[in-house]
This record gives structure tokens, sequence and C-alpha cells, in this order.
């Protein structure tokens, strides 16, 4: 454990740490795989007892990877249209096509904000804009906001959980990094209940729900 702990200090502290928070950010913006949340909330909890990687820049190079990762995925969405390939022509992928479009019209500020909290949500939120032709300008001022309060929450929570445990940086980064997906989803099942409306996920697995 103790070999594993100094290996986490090592790397924290090397200057390519946030190139592979700024890939990793970037990439789960479209390919949810991609573990941003576990890299980000990770290193803040190691940052917050051990200084290394500063608090601050971490919190840049994240949002600015998310940002320009969900952008990416808004281009997808919309160089690939709506008919592209099979999966898409389907009568339900159609149907969330269509609700996608409706709810962004309608409420784009809290889609978009609530659906960068959750991994496969984001990812489906934003291809779906671009699908359906989401005014761009608007996603990019959203998105810089929703970028913003997640780089924010997500070395929050790590810097928070990861000065508990100044002895096992391992156990810090692994309990923060299981609180801050907890609290992503609890987000979205929260907001979304108050509203009388099922979760961004449900919603995007049954469009009609």
């Amino acid at each position: 454990m103790q070999a594993i702990n100094d290996f986490i200090l090592a790397a924290a502290g090397q200057p390519w740490v946030l190139l592979l928070v700024l890939a990793c950010c970037l990439i789960d913006g479209f390919f949810p795989p991609i573990p941003s949340e576990s890299v980000v909330v990770g290193l803040a909890a190691v940052a917050a007892t051990a200084d290394v990687p500063n608090p601050w820049l971490l919190m840049l190079v994240a949002g600015l990877g998310a940002f320009s990762g969900d952008n990416i995925a808004y281009l997808i969405g919309r160089k690939a249209g709506t008919r592209r390939w099979n999966w898409m022509r389907g009568p339900r992928m159609q149907s969330g096509f269509r609700w996608a479009g409706h709810e962004l019209r309608k409420r784009p500020a809290s889609l978009i904000l609530v659906a960068r909290f959750i991994p496969i949500g984001r990812v489906a939120v934003n291809l779906t804009a671009g699908v359906t032709h989401y005014h761009h300008l608007r996603f990019v001022g959203l998105t810089v906001l929703s970028a913003t309060l997640w780089a924010g929450y997500s070395v929050g929570i790590g810097l928070f959980f990861g000065q508990w445990f100044e002895d096992n940086h391992l156990l810090g980064a692994a309990i923060a990094i299981v609180c801050a997906v907890g609290l992503g989803i609890l987000v979205d099942l929260v907001i979304n209940r108050l509203k009388g409306k099922p979760p961004v996920v449900e919603r995007l697995r049954d469009p009609e729900a």
C-alpha cells in the first residue's frame, strides 16, 4: 500500500499529468468509457494533502477539456445527422431526437447542465444537440458554464474528501470518486423528481416517458 501511495504522489507531481487530465476530459465528451471524473477527482484528492498538482490549474485544465469534448460531441452529431447510420433510423431513436430537440428548445440550460454531471447522459445530450441542430452559439455558452461548474465540483469533492486521508491517498481518491459520481446521479434524481419527471438517463432510454 505504501508503494502505491508513493507511486500516486510521484505521478501527481509530474508535468504530464495535466496533459492526461486534458486528454481524458476531452475524449470523455464523446466516448463515455474514458473515466474523466476518476482522474480529476482522484488527483484533487491527492492535491488536498500533497499540494500537487495545483488545484486551480487542475480545475482550469479539466474545464477546458470538458468544454472541448462536449463541443466535439456536438459537431459529431451535427455532421452525422439523424439518419446517417442504421441505429439512428429506428422509431425509438427518431422519437428520442424529436424529444431532445423539443427539450433543448424549451429548457436547454437545465438539460445540458444536469447532463454534464452524468457520464452517459452528457454524451447523449451533446450528440443530440448537434443532430437536432440546436443553436451552436447558445450551446457553446451553456457548455462553458456546465464545464466550469463540473470542473469546480469535481476538484472540490476531491479536495474535501482527500484531506481526511493524508496517509492513504488511494483510499481518499477512491472515496472521493464514488461520492462525486453518486452526487451527480443524486442531483439528476432530485431536480427531475421535483419537476415530476423521470431522470435524464431514464428519459434518454425511453423518450416517450
